[in-house]
């Protein structure tokens, strides 16, 4: 009898806890810094395409677009140089070749948009485009089963790619005159 009570007391304690937010890692551990680095980018990013649709100015289209490209240049050239490379036979290679492929094609709109001025036809249409493919891209490295679980499920040390890959894009956006943002 004692046991019945116990377990009802324990359901109700339970029940009780159950309206504070719930954790959105099954693991509960935190991602490697690797991925927190580039999940941070991701969201960075994300923000700035929707703050970029609200804005009505072309100075302050043209501003926030540049920051957005180089965000972008940075991310894809770190991702490229360390974390692609250092994952082909832990994460599958149909995979990472079509991250590659994302990544050509978002450096080819970048480039078409920054030949442009802010005041030209398709201009808006086409950060639009960029920003629903970099969705899309980021959707597929962090899904499950994407590019970032298949590589914390491989024999990479995560956290030390996370020093390199910081360390690389501190060097980046020195190299082309952005500050690093904190």
């Amino acid at each position: 009898m004692a046991t019945s009570a116990k377990s009802a007391s324990t359901k109700a304690q339970s029940k009780a806890g159950s309206a504070k937010p719930r954790r959105t890692r099954r693991t509960g551990r935190r991602d490697p810094l690797a991925i927190t680095l580039l999940k941070k980018d991701h969201r960075e990013v994300e923000g700035w395409f929707d703050e970029y649709e609200q804005l009505e100015g072309d100075a302050e289209k043209l501003a926030l677009f540049n920051k957005i490209a180089l965000a972008l240049k940075v991310h894809t050239q770190i991702e490229e140089e360390i974390l692609y490379p250092e994952e082909r036979g832990e994460v599958e290679d149909d995979m990472l070749d079509e991250a590659y492929v994302e990544h050509d094609g978002a450096k080819k709109l970048i480039a078409e948009i920054e030949a442009m001025n802010p005041s030209d036809e398709y201009y808006d249409a086409k950060v639009k485009v960029l920003g629903e493919y970099v969705k899309h891209h980021v959707k597929e490295e962090e899904q499950p089963g994407g590019i970032f679980a298949q590589a914390k499920k491989g024999d990479e040390d995560l956290d030390a790619m996370g020093e390199r890959l910081k360390a690389r894009k501190d060097e980046l956006m020195a190299e082309l005159g952005g500050k690093q943002p904190n």
